[in-house]
């Protein structure tokens, strides 16, 4: 068979052979099991598992617990008219607080939010599901520091220094589970709040 390459001279014929025949198998391109020496190593996917995370999910896990740092702002007043650091560390955040804080059932429609859409949502991963129910869960809590307020509101005295103690260590907890709960989520680690975490592995199945 005479065959004839119309880039070079046309006068040259190319003879192929009826018997000649080509294979992929040993091609360095489609390697088989002889091209595959023993020491070169082979990419694997493995799949993810119920704790492992990816872009989306670091990302909502990390803004969850912005939500209790919201709703107990309040117990930050002691610390943040003492220490200046801690108010322009946060002050980023003030125009989010203003608009939490602008409607006073902002605080139980977030929480419903994120406990039937998210929380009760087999659509999103565990990673997900347990970073938010830590954040509700830690948001409940605020529960007994109110209580303390609302019935004892002392002007002055021990009472008062009692109060400012209680809220002062309500706020910086609050501020230490924020920067730990979303710079763990962001880094795509699994965070485990002291006194929620158990809490939460019990409602998230």
């Amino acid at each position: 068979m005479l065959l004839c390459n119309p880039i070079t001279s046309p006068s040259i014929p190319l003879t192929l052979s009826p018997k000649t025949h080509y294979s992929f198998k040993n091609h360095p391109f489609f390697p088989g099991k002889k091209n595959n020496p023993a020491g070169r190593k082979l990419l694997i996917v493995q799949a993810k598992g119920e704790d492992s995370a990816d872009g989306p999910d670091r990302l909502i896990s990390a803004v969850c617990y912005f939500y209790p740092f919201f709703d107990g702002i309040q117990y930050g007043k002691y610390v943040l008219t003492q220490f200046t650091p801690i108010q322009v560390l946060i002050q980023p955040l003030f125009p989010a607080i203003k608009v939490f804080k602008s409607f006073p059932l902002n605080g139980f429609l977030v929480f419903l939010t994120l406990y039937f859409v998210v929380v009760r949502n087999p659509n999103f991963s565990r990673y997900v599901r347990f970073n938010t129910m830590q954040a509700i869960v830690l948001d409940v809590l605020l529960i007994f520091p109110d209580l303390l307020e609302r019935s004892f509101n002392p002007k002055e005295g021990l009472g008062l220094d009692v109060v400012m103690s209680v809220d002062s260590t309500v706020f910086l907890f609050l501020l230490v589970c924020l920067i730990y709960g979303s710079s763990s989520c962001v880094f795509g680690q699994l965070p485990r709040l002291p006194i929620v975490a158990e809490a939460a592995d019990r409602q998230v199945l």
